[in-house]
């Protein structure tokens, strides 16, 4: 069964972003890639929060810590596009990628609307097995 981590605040999420983006991360470079960051010292304290609920860890490298995160981003965005479909579309898959097209489905390019395809095909597939 997979362990439910707890929910991430708006910064908490930045500064995961900002992790994800590196693979690994000091608080002066996770400062550096969040916008409108807050002190050295908030994101310390952010870094020690996200560490206690799970969703980080740490490794010493001389003086500094050095944080990776937990679960691997695959599995981080799939935990909260779960979350979503759950709390905002009341657990339908169709009502949140209808949310997700929306108006924007215009812009997609062929690429993009061949590989949605492909997707739903083998779901078809997986279904009928």
């Amino acid at each position: 069964m997979k362990k439910k981590l707890p929910e991430l605040s708006r910064r908490e999420r930045q500064i995961m972003d900002a992790i994800y983006r590196r693979g690994r991360a000091t608080a002066a470079e996770v400062a550096e890639g969040v916008d409108d960051a807050p002190t050295l010292t908030a994101v310390r304290t952010t870094l020690r929060i996200l560490e206690d609920k799970g969703h980080l860890r740490h490794e010493i490298d001389g003086v500094r810590h050095v944080y990776l995160p937990v679960l691997p981003r695959e599995e981080a965005r799939r935990s909260m596009l779960e979350h979503v479909t759950s709390t905002f579309f009341n657990g339908s898959r169709v009502q949140t990628m209808a949310a997700l097209l929306g108006d924007g489905a215009g812009d997609m390019t062929d690429a993009e609307l061949d590989r949605l395809q492909h997707l739903i095909d083998d779901a078809r597939k997986r279904r009928s097995k």
